[in-house]
């Protein structure tokens, strides 16, 4: 039996820096043999950049995922085509890319696929989730799959969870920044949870002062945000699978402070 750990979006340096100083203890606890984390709003001021990929990798991420603000800086733009272990969705266009959105980590006696997907429901127009699944499946030969969902309908992630329910060992929603309680073994086989969380300032907006986010909503005009000061929390997953067969047997999600 083995144990991956998902922990959910990570905002800003603040979140940065928290997550450093509590995921060797998390490690430890959960015994923990894969560590993925979802790093597009790690940069200051959103996104990702190569320093905050490298701090992540640093603290302990085994393979980085993201989603809608991967492009925002395009000084990631190199890492995300020469690195193995920094993702994108991969159901951006074809050929308008960069970078690629499957990591097949390999763990000697093991081996584990991790996809990145992107919703389109409220979202950008990508191409279709379900469809660019199917054929990132076909040609993956490890049993042990793993997909971070990042979208925004409750709806197309549970969707998601279910089309997929008996196919992958897991599939974890993102973007939302909202923990759900919702955990679950789909068909007898899959980790599934609506969305993992996140991890920084715990009294704000997503991450972000709440001022400026209230206002935005209130009064329908352009609203420059900025990262939250104060105590953080991390939100994550650990799932416990049979790496010979990829079928998970639990799924526990987390809140340290």
């Amino acid at each position: 039996m083995k144990n991956l750990l998902f922990i959910g979006d990570v905002v800003g340096q603040i979140g940065c820096n928290f997550l450093q100083s509590r995921l060797c203890g998390i490690k430890q606890k959960f015994a923990v043999d894969i560590t993925v984390i979802n790093g597009e709003n790690s940069a200051q001021g959103n996104g990702i950049t190569p320093a905050s990929a490298d701090f992540l990798i640093n603290a302990g991420a085994d393979i980085i995922t993201t989603g809608n603000h991967v492009f925002r800086r395009k000084e990631i733009y190199p890492v995300l085509d020469s690195s193995d272990c920094v993702l994108r969705p991969a159901n951006f266009p074809k050929g308008a890319a960069h970078g690629k959105g499957v990591c097949i980590f390999d763990m000697g006696s093991f081996s584990a696929a991790v996809i990145n997907l992107m919703g389109t429901v409220y979202m950008d127009p990508l191409d279709n989730p379900f469809t660019i699944a199917d054929e990132l499946l076909s040609g993956i030969r490890t049993p042990n799959i793993f997909i971070d969902f990042h979208a925004e309908a409750t709806s197309e992630k549970k969707a998601m969870g279910h089309y997929l329910a008996g196919r992958v060992t897991g599939v974890f929603g993102t973007h939302t920044h909202v923990q759900t309680a919702d955990e679950a073994i789909l068909g007898g086989h899959t980790a599934y949870i609506t969305d993992t969380g996140m991890t920084g300032v715990e009294h704000s907006c997503l991450g972000v002062e709440i001022k400026p986010a209230v206002d935005r909503l209130r009064f329908r005009v352009p609203t420059k945000f900025k990262e939250a000061e104060g105590d953080c929390f991390l939100c994550g997953v650990v799932v416990s699978f049979d790496e010979k067969c990829g079928k998970a047997h639990s799924i526990e999600r987390f809140i340290v402070r």
